[in-house]
């Protein structure tokens, strides 16, 4: 983060110059170099201490809900900012980071996806877990198949998503199958766990294996089911400020946010467990 001091003071010629015009001359040099320094940047951190600009947030699809009211509470809090936000499984929002895409920060489902981050040297000081969260099976509403376990999933007779193992949430899912010794095969694996969700509230399958977070955003469009093997199989959520972060300041103001006692109401309310 970086901040221009202002220079203050009256104007004070310390040399005696012979003539009116001189002396006005120096006066003039004078005031002109206490004047704030041109390269400041009062919106990033500067002079005034206020935050302007975009702040671009890479989060796991997850959390897309909860950061959004964030987000919008943020430019409330600091008008002038604008938060935008990319959503997606955190394997893919991770190589993009560490392939060069610009962004302040990075809040991933996994401690494992996070790794990726921090050891390219990109994350700026050391991730902190602010959120848990953990598994549940997305049904149709009513949960006309009857489905009271995981085990249940593994009827050939049902449609089955599953996120891809690549991202956080199919390799809490593989965790749980493993747990339950438990063998399935889905209908399709998806990249991220929203889009596994959908596939249920589209009627495309039957059931998902999703963040209970998820299934409490999708309301009344889908119905969860909690099964004893998704206790071993719960997901840390760590947060950091990006190295190459383009609004570091305000970047870490979101940072806080999310890790104030008002952020965590907010990640707590959509079904988040605290870290």
């Amino acid at each position: 983060m970086t901040r221009s001091a202002r220079r203050t003071g009256g104007c004070r010629p310390t040399l005696r110059m012979a003539g009116a015009g001189a002396a006005a001359l120096l006066a003039l040099t004078a005031c002109s170099d206490s004047d704030p320094d041109p390269g400041s940047d009062p919106g990033k951190g500067g002079e005034s201490g206020e935050l302007s600009g975009e702040v671009t947030v890479f989060a796991a699809a997850s959390l897309t809900e909860s950061f959004e009211k964030l987000g919008a509470q943020f430019e409330k809090d600091h008008p002038g900012t604008n938060v935008t936000f990319s959503f997606g499984g955190s394997d893919a929002l991770a190589a993009s980071i560490t392939g060069g895409a610009p962004a302040d920060v990075f809040a991933s489902a996994s401690p494992t996806t996070m790794e990726i981050v921090a050891d390219a040297g990109a994350a700026a000081g050391t991730p902190e877990t602010f959120v848990r969260n953990r598994l549940e099976i997305a049904t149709l509403p009513g949960n006309p198949d009857g489905i009271a376990s995981l085990k249940d999933l593994t009827d050939p007779g049902l449609k089955v998503v599953l996120c891809d193992e690549t991202v956080p949430c199919g390799s809490a899912v593989r965790k749980a199958l493993d747990a339950g010794a438990l063998k399935l095969t889905p209908v399709s694996y998806e990249e991220d766990v929203k889009s596994a969700l959908t596939k249920v509230v589209l009627k495309e399958a039957d059931a998902a294996v999703v963040y209970k977070t998820d299934v409490r955003a999708a309301g009344g469009t889908v119905e969860g089911v909690d099964f004893p093997e998704s206790a071993g199989a719960i997901n840390d959520y760590p947060i950091t400020l990006l190295e190459e972060a383009p609004n570091a300041a305000a970047a870490e103001a979101f940072v806080g946010l999310v890790q104030s006692a008002a952020g965590q109401k907010v990640l707590t309310e959509a079904g988040f467990l605290k870290p």
